[in-house]
């Protein structure tokens, strides 16, 4: 078992940056591959943000390719999601999301286990 916490949501004019963190307790943080989604009011729950076992390879959803960046510190079982630039309709809730499986994993069925999700909301 993992479990997930994120934090770091808030309000946040657009144009403005948050930084989401994920810490992770349970088995050993490097043997999974991590993700963020997001759920806004309404919609289904979407994929942002995928990154792989030792950091070394990302993805990302054409929508947020050069404003967001997914990263992960291993030694500190978090992974990050560094928001910049940021739009009304990046208003959702966010959660990470880990999976056991290897390389880069973006839908929601190869995901084993999530977090509650923080919320994202930008406006003026």
């Amino acid at each position: 078992q993992v479990q997930l916490v994120e934090s770091g949501g808030g309000l946040v004019q657009p144009g403005g940056s948050l930084r989401l963190s994920c810490a992770a307790s349970g088995r050993p943080f490097s043997n999974y591959g991590l993700g963020w989604f997001r759920q806004a009011p309404g919609k289904e729950r979407e994929f942002v943000a995928a990154i792989n076992r030792d950091g070394s390879t990302a993805f990302y959803t054409d929508s947020v390719e050069g404003r967001f960046t997914i990263s992960r510190d291993n030694a500190k079982s978090t992974v990050y999601l560094q928001m910049n630039t940021l739009k009304p309709e990046d208003t959702a809730v966010y959660s990470c999301a880990a999976t056991q499986r290897f390389g880069i994993a973006v839908s929601r069925g190869s995901f084993d286990y999530w977090g509650q999700g923080t919320q994202v909301t930008v406006s003026s």
